[in-house]
C-alpha cells in the first residue's frame, strides 16, 4: 500500500513538472530555440510515429508505433505513413484531405485511431512533443496567431517557419479586452493532450439525425448570457466546445463518418481544404487538426455513387485497411484479445490459436492464376514458409494479381467468439484445457447458428475448416513424433551429414570412409534412396536433387553459413518423414494400447514430459494429443 501512495505521489509531482506558463513573449524564445514546438497538427503526428522507430524488413517498412497493437498489414500500415502522414508533415496539399479508413469489420481501423489518440496524449508530455496554447482559449490556439498578419513575413524569416491561422473570437477579444492589444503580455501555457479532457482529441459518431446537432460539432449559443452581452455575435455569449473546437491542435475522429447527415460532412468542406469552418455569427474559425475517418466498403460504394458527393470525395484519401492474411499474425491477434479477459484459470493448448487462424486466413485468400498453387502454398507463401517451385521474388506478383484480397473473409470477432465460446465451455465444466479440435467444433457450431451465411459460402467455409484440421493433424503427428525420438535435433543432423557425404561422393565419383571399418566404399545409394523417397523424388530425378543440394551446399559455404537439415525445404521435409517413418509403428503401437505394459507407460510419461517441458503442453492436453494421435496413426 505505501509502495503504492508513494508511486501517486511521484505520478502527481511528474504532472505538476509537466506544467508551464510564460508570456508571449517568453513563448517566442522557445520557438527561436526550438521551432518545431509551433509544428502543425499532421507533423506532430508524423514525428510522433517515427519517434518510436522504423524497421527495414525484406518486404518494406515497419513502423513500430503501431506493432504492438496491429498485426500482419505492414503493407498498409507502411501506405498508410507513406503515402499520408508523411507528405502531409512536409505541408504538401495531402494534409487537405480527410483520411479515410475503410475496410471490413474487424479489420483494424478503429484500434489504428485508438492508437494515434494515445500515442498523441503520450507525445504532448515528452519535451520532443511539447506544444503550447494561449491560455483561456477554448480552442487552446496556437500563440503565433497572436502575430498581427503585416508583420509574419519578416517572423517567419527570422524563425524560419511558417505561420497559418487566426486568432478564434474569443481569443481576439480577450487580447483587446484584456490585454488592450499587448500580444506580448498575453499568457501562454503548455497544453497536454488530452481525450478524456477534451483537449487536442475530438470524437464524432453518428446517431438520430433528427436528434443529433450541429453545435455537437461547432459549438452553439450560450442562451442563459445573451442578456448579459446583448448579442449572439459576442464571443461571451457562445460555447466554443463542439468537437472541431476541442480538437484543434491535434486529431479529429468522425466514427463511420459515411453514415452521417449530409448537414454534418457540410463543414468537413471548408476545414479540409482551407482549414477553418463556420460557428454561429462569427467570422471563418481556423482549426489545425488531422481528420481522420473510418467505414466499411459497402458505405464507401453508396457514398460515391451518390453525385451529390463529388465535392467531398474529392477532398478525401481513401486507405484500404484489409484483414491480415499471415497466419502467424492472426495468432498473435486471438492471442492479444485471449490476454484481455479475465478468464485465467483455462489454459490453451498449443496450435489450438493457429487451427483458427488458418481457417480465417485462408477464408480470405483469393484463388490465384498461378499453375500448382492453391490456397494453401498461398497461405503457406504469405506466411513466410518455402513453397516448393516459389521463391519470395515471386511474392509481390502473386499480391499483385490479388486485387482486393483480404477484403472480406472471416472476421477476428467472429473467431474469437467462438474461441471465447470453446473457453467458457471448458472452464464451466472444470476442465482445464482447449484444444485445436474444440475451437474447430466450436467454428462449425456457429456456422450452423449464423442465419447470415449462405448454403453455398457454408460449404466454402467448412471446407477451410477441414484444411485446418488437415493442418493441425500434421502438426500433431509431427509433434508427437519428434517428442519420441530422443534428441531429435541431433539425429536428424546426424542424418543430414551422412547424407551430404554420400550426396557428395556420388556428384563428384569418389568414395566414402566407412565409420565403422575406416574403409573406403561407394556411396550408400540405398540411404540416399530412402531419405529421397519420402518427398517422392524418383529415380530419373534424384541426380538432378543431390546436385541442387550441393549448389545450396556451396552457397552457405561461400556465405560463411552453416547449412541445416532445415536450411533446404524439401530436404528438411525428407529427413523428418525418414526418421519419423523409421519410428512410426513404435508411435502407433505406444499410443493407441489401452493397456500399456511398464515400458510403454514409461515411454509415454516421456513423451508427456518432453511435450510440456519443451512445447507448452500441460499434462491434459499432452495426454489428449497422444490419444488424438494414436488414432490417427492407426487408421
Amino acid at each position: 500500500m505505501q509502495s503504492l501512495l508513494k508511486r501517486l505521489q511521484e505520478h502527481r509531482q511528474q504532472e505538476n513538472e509537466l506544467q508551464w506558463e510564460g508570456t508571449f513573449a517568453d513563448y517566442l524564445r522557445i520557438v527561436a530555440e526550438n521551432p518545431r514546438v509551433a509544428r502543425f497538427a499532421h507533423a506532430r503526428i508524423y514525428d510522433m510515429i517515427v519517434s518510436h522507430g522504423v524497421e527495414e524488413t525484406p518486404t518494406g517498412r515497419r513502423y513500430r508505433f503501431f506493432s504492438s497493437e496491429i498485426f500482419g498489414i505492414d503493407r498498409a500500415i507502411e501506405r498508410l505513413v507513406e503515402e499520408y502522414f508523411h507528405p502531409a508533415a512536409r505541408r504538401l496539399d495531402v494534409r487537405k484531405r480527410i483520411l479515410l479508413l475503410m475496410g471490413p469489420v474487424s479489420g483494424g481501423k478503429s484500434t489504428i485511431v485508438t492508437l494515434l489518440k494515445r500515442g498523441l496524449e503520450a507525445y504532448s508530455r515528452t519535451p520532443e512533443g511539447a506544444l503550447y496554447g494561449i491560455k483561456g482559449c477554448p480552442m487552446h490556439e496556437e500563440p503565433l496567431h497572436l502575430i498581427p498578419k503585416e508583420l509574419r513575413p519578416e517572423v517567419e524569416r527570422e524563425l524560419g517557419m511558417t505561420i497559418e491561422g487566426d486568432l478564434c473570437p474569443s481569443c481576439r477579444l480577450m487580447v483587446r479586452e484584456q490585454y488592450d492589444g499587448r500580444i506580448e503580455d498575453v499568457r501562454v501555457e503548455r497544453v497536454l493532450i488530452s481525450e478524456a479532457d477534451r483537449c487536442g482529441i475530438g470524437t464524432f459518431s453518428p446517431s438520430d439525425p433528427k436528434s443529433q446537432d450541429i453545435a455537437d460539432l461547432t459549438g452553439s449559443i450560450d442562451f442563459s448570457t445573451i442578456a448579459e452581452y446583448g448579442s449572439e455575435s459576442d464571443p461571451r455569449a457562445y460555447r466554443f466546445d463542439g468537437e472541431l473546437n476541442k480538437a484543434n491542435r491535434g486529431l479529429m475522429e468522425f466514427q463511420e463518418m459515411l453514415k452521417l447527415d449530409e448537414k454534418f460532412l457540410w463543414n468537413l468542406l471548408s476545414l479540409s481544404q482551407e482549414g477553418n469552418f463556420k460557428a454561429g455569427r462569427f467570422a471563418l474559425i481556423s482549426a489545425d487538426e488531422l481528420i481522420i475517418a473510418h467505414t466499411n466498403e459497402t458505405e464507401y460504394r453508396n457514398f460515391i455513387a451518390n453525385k451529390k458527393n463529388e465535392a467531398l470525395q474529392s477532398r478525401i484519401i481513401v486507405m484500404p485497411i484489409p484483414y491480415n492474411l499471415r497466419v502467424s499474425d492472426e495468432v498473435r491477434i486471438y492471442e492479444k484479445l485471449v490476454r484481455q479477459s479475465d478468464l485465467r484459470g483455462v489454459h490453451i493448448a498449443p496450435h489450438a490459436l493457429y487451427a483458427a487462424a488458418v481457417f480465417s486466413v485462408l477464408s480470405r485468400l483469393k484463388e490465384s492464376k498461378k499453375p500448382g498453387l492453391d490456397l494453401v502454398k498461398k497461405m503457406k507463401l504469405y506466411d513466410g514458409q518455402e513453397v516448393e517451385g516459389l521463391t519470395h521474388k515471386d511474392l509481390a506478383e502473386i499480391q499483385a494479381e490479388a486485387e482486393g484480397e483480404g477484403m472480406s473473409g472471416v472476421d477476428p470477432r467472429y473467431v474469437i467468439n467462438r474461441i471465447s465460446t470453446a473457453l467458457i465451455r471448458k472452464g464451466e465444466n472444470e476442465k482445464s484445457c482447449i484444444n485445436a479440435l474444440d475451437v474447430l467444433r466450436c467454428l462449425k457450431d456457429g456456422l450452423d447458428q449464423h442465419p447470415s451465411i449462405s448454403p453455398q459460402e457454408r460449404e466454402r467455409l467448412l471446407g477451410f475448416l477441414a484444411i485446418a484440421r488437415q493442418e493441425f493433424d500434421e502438426l500433431a503427428k509431427k509433434e508427437v513424433q519428434k517428442a519420441f525420438v530422443y534428441s531429435f535435433e541431433e539425429q536428424a543432423r546426424a542424418l543430414l551429414h551422412n547424407y551430404l557425404d554420400n550426396v557428395e561422393a556420388y556428384c563428384s565419383g569418389t568414395r566414402v570412409r566407412d565409420p565403422i571399418t575406416d574403409e573406403m566404399v561407394d556411396p550408400d545409394e540405398k540411404l540416399m534412396r530412402a531419405i529421397e523417397e519420402q518427398i517422392g523424388v524418383s529415380e530419373n530425378a534424384k541426380k538432378a536433387f543431390r546436385e541442387e543440394i550441393l549448389i545450396r551446399l556451396s552457397s552457405y559455404a561461400r556465405r560463411g553459413l552453416r547449412f541445416e537439415y532445415t536450411s533446404h525445404e524439401r530436404l528438411r521435409e525428407a529427413i523428418e518423414k525418414k526418421l519419423f517413418a523409421d519410428l512410426k509403428d513404435v508411435v502407433k503401437i505406444t499410443t493407441s494400447t489401452r493397456t500399456p505394459d511398464a515400458e510403454q507407460l514409461r515411454r509415454i510419461n516421456q513423451v508427456v514430459d518432453r511435450l510440456i517441458q519443451e512445447h507448452g503442453y500441460c499434462a491434459t492436453c499432452a495426454n489428449e494429443l497422444l490419444k488424438y494421435v494414436g488414432s490417427l496413426l492407426s487408421r
